[in-house]
């Protein structure tokens, strides 16, 4: 099992990768030696939710940016605009610390638990520490509201493996790159208002597609670009090391 942590140990400024957002990772954001950025468990390696994670190409090199060819599968669950970090994993419940094991499979069973009661399909089941749904679709500004990392960390350890959203909080989206924990892909359309709950969906990153299995449709997403080495290597700091941006511990 790998693990993100994070030390007072200062990245190369130029670090950087884009997402189809045109967004970059900053120096500045990483160079904080504060207990901000924990370690998180990832399980990149082990497909979670019976989910198969298929990577065809080498993990990328130094200098080098191509997209992981992945694909996910499994059941897709949706939800609107705007699903704040809040809805994701609610506040009360920042105490929890990722890097213990338990605290991290009670931040997967504790994912999306702030939807309102309008969601009648709860996301992770009563009594249960992982979800279902490998794939999250959603509407615009996904992860809107606070900074709070565990909100992309509660998704990874409920066992989800990617969101697909309209577009995305910016902090959101990077956290997710900077953990590792799942793969933020946008749509080129509204794909929340043509998926539902429980419909059975694969996503292929290299062709940049997600196909829903029970319409028997087929749609074009946004290429998750440099930011996919990051989030396959399991994060950014797991990504420095192994390309040689900071010594292997």
């Amino acid at each position: 099992m790998a693990l993100f942590s994070a030390t007072a140990t200062i990245l190369p400024r130029n670090l950087a990768f884009a997402s189809s957002t045109k967004l970059s990772l900053s120096h500045s954001l990483l160079r904080s030696s504060s207990p901000r950025f924990l370690s998180f468990p990832t399980s990149q390696s082990t497909p979670r939710n019976g989910v198969a994670i298929s990577l065809q190409t080498p993990r990328a090199h130094a200098g080098a940016s191509p997209s992981p060819s992945a694909s996910f599968h499994g059941l897709c669950y949706v939800v609107g605009d705007n699903i704040d970090t809040d809805q994701i994993i609610p506040a009360e419940h920042l105490t929890l610390v990722p890097s213990k094991p338990d605290e991290y499979e009670k931040l997967g069973s504790l994912a999306l638990v702030g939807l309102p009661a309008a969601y009648a399909a709860r996301f992770v089941d009563p009594g249960q520490t992982k979800t279902k749904y490998a794939i999250v679709i959603a509407g615009a500004n996904f992860g809107c509201g606070s900074s709070r990392e565990h909100a992309p960390v509660a998704l990874g350890a409920s066992g989800a493996s990617a969101v697909v959203a309209e577009s995305y909080a910016r902090i959101f989206f990077r956290n997710s790159v900077a953990t590792g924990e799942v793969y933020p892909l946008e749509s080129e359309g509204r794909l929340c208002e043509e998926c539902r709950t429980g419909d059975v969906v694969t996503i292929e990153l290299g062709e940049s597609r997600l196909i829903n299995h029970t319409t028997g449709k087929e749609y074009r997403l946004k290429p998750i670009g440099d930011a996919g080495p990051v989030i396959e290597a399991g994060g950014i700091f797991a990504y420095a090391r192994k390309t040689g941006m900071i010594p292997t511990r």
